[in-house]
C-alpha cells in the first residue's frame, strides 16, 4: 500500500472538523499532517498528533505537506487556493471553489501549469442515494429518462447570524446547496444546452438567496435543480421518470448527520441507514412496484481517489472543469432569475 497521503488542512470549523478531518483520518490512505486555524486548542484536541499553525503561510512551510484542504469562508477560496498551488501544492477546495467562474477557471489553469491537483470538494457524488440513483440509470431500466428531479429542501425559516448567511461573503443556497445538486446532475447527464432559474429570498431579514430552483434544458428532458430553507413538508430528495418507469427516493443520505453526531468512517453503522427507494415499473404490461434497496453512502471514497491520484496518477472522478461548470451554470442561474429568461450553456475552457 502507499504511504499515507500528508494532508495540511486550511481552516478547522463546521466544515474542516466535520466533513473533512474525519473522513481523512479514517479513510485508510491519508492523514491530518497538520491544521491551519485561530482555534488551535479545539484542534489540537481532536488531532494532537498534527502540527497545529496559524494561516497558510505556516502551513505552506511544511514540506511534508503533499495537499491542501481549504475549509474556510466561501469568500477566502481563490486567493488561499492560489497560493496554495503556486507554493506547489495539490489543491482541495470545499464547494463552492470560488465565487465566480471566471475565478474557477484561473485555478484550474494554474494547476494544469505547475502539474497540480485542483479538485473541488463535491463529496456528495459519495452520497448512497446519488450512487444508487447512478446505478440505476446505467441500468436504463427506466426506459429513456424524460424528467430528473432533485431537491435538498430543509426548513431553517430563523436567519442565523453567520456567515454562511451573508450574501457578501458568498453565502446562501445557491453557493450552499447548489453546487452539489449541479455537480451530481452534471455527473449523471454532463453538460446542458440551457439554464433557466428562479432565485429568491424570502425569509425575513434574509440577505442571501434561500429559495432556488434550476432548470437544465437537455434537449428531449429537464433536470430540475430545487432547494428552500421554508419547506416544513420535503419533497422527495430524487424523482426520475422515464419511459418504461418512475422511481422515488425520500429521506437524505445518513452521512452528514452520523459526522455530525460523532459517528467515523468505519464505525458500526457508518453510511448505513438510508431509506429505500420506490420503483414503479412495466414489466410484461403490468405495472410493478418495488424497493430498491439505498447503498450505503462512502464519503471515504472521495479521499481514496485523491491519495490515488495524487500518488498514482490516476484519474480523479471529479475535474476541475466540472468545478468551472458549476460555476458557470450558477451564474447563469442567477442571470436567468434576474433577467427572467432561460439561457444557453456555454463552457469556460
Amino acid at each position: 500500500m502507499s504511504a499515507s497521503l500528508k494532508i495540511g488542512l486550511m481552516g478547522y470549523g463546521f466544515a474542516g472538523a466535520t466533513f473533512h478531518a474525519p473522513v481523512i483520518e479514517h479513510c485508510g490512505r491519508a492523514s491530518i499532517a497538520a491544521i491551519a486555524t485561530s482555534q488551535p486548542e479545539h484542534a489540537l484536541a481532536d488531532y494532537p498528533h498534527a502540527k497545529v499553525v496559524a494561516d497558510l503561510d505556516a502551513l505552506l512551510a511544511l514540506e511534508e505537506i503533499d495537499c491542501v484542504v481549504i475549509a474556510t469562508p466561501n469568500d477566502t477560496h481563490f486567493d488561499l487556493a492560489r497560493r496554495a498551488l503556486e507554493a506547489g501544492k495539490h489543491v482541495v477546495v470545499d464547494k463552492p471553489v470560488t465565487l465566480t467562474a471566471a475565478d474557477a477557471h484561473t485555478l484550474a489553469n494554474i494547476a494544469l501549469a505547475r502539474s497540480k491537483r485542483f479538485i473541488p470538494f463535491h463529496n456528495r457524488r459519495w452520497d448512497g442515494d446519488f450512487l444508487t440513483v447512478r446505478d440505476l440509470l446505467a441500468s436504463r431500466e427506466l426506459g429513456r429518462i424524460t424528467q430528473y428531479e432533485s431537491h435538498f429542501d430543509r426548513f431553517r425559516p430563523e436567519v442565523r447570524q453567520r456567515w454562511r448567511e451573508e450574501a457578501s461573503r458568498g453565502g446562501g443556497l445557491l453557493f450552499d446547496l447548489g453546487p452539489h445538486l449541479i455537480d451530481q446532475a452534471l455527473a449523471l447527464f454532463g453538460a446542458p444546452q440551457t439554464v433557466s432559474a428562479t432565485v429568491r429570498t424570502h425569509r425575513d431579514q434574509a440577505s442571501a438567496p434561500d429559495y432556488v430552483h434550476i432548470q437544465l434544458g437537455y434537449g428531449e428532458f429537464e433536470v430540475v435543480l430545487h432547494a428552500s430553507a421554508l419547506t416544513a413538508h420535503v419533497a422527495p430528495r430524487f424523482t426520475i421518470h422515464g419511459t418504461q418507469g418512475s422511481y422515488v427516493k425520500y429521506g437524505l443520505d445518513t452521512q452528514e448527520d452520523q459526522l455530525k453526531a460523532g459517528l467515523r468512517p468505519g464505525d458500526d453503522g457508518f453510511g448505513a441507514g438510508n431509506a429505500p427507494g420506490v420503483l414503479r415499473v412495466l414489466e410484461e404490461g403490468q405495472e410493478v412496484e418495488r424497493e430498491v434497496p439505498t447503498r450505503n453512502g462512502d464519503y471515504v471514497g472521495f479521499y481514496i481517489a485523491l491519495a490515488d491520484a495524487i500518488q498514482n496518477g490516476t484519474k480523479f472522478p471529479v475535474s476541475a472543469q466540472d468545478a468551472v461548470d458549476v460555476m458557470t451554470i450558477i451564474e447563469l442561474a442567477a442571470r436567468s432569475s434576474e433577467e427572467g429568461v432561460r439561457l444557453p450553456f456555454e463552457r469556460i475552457r
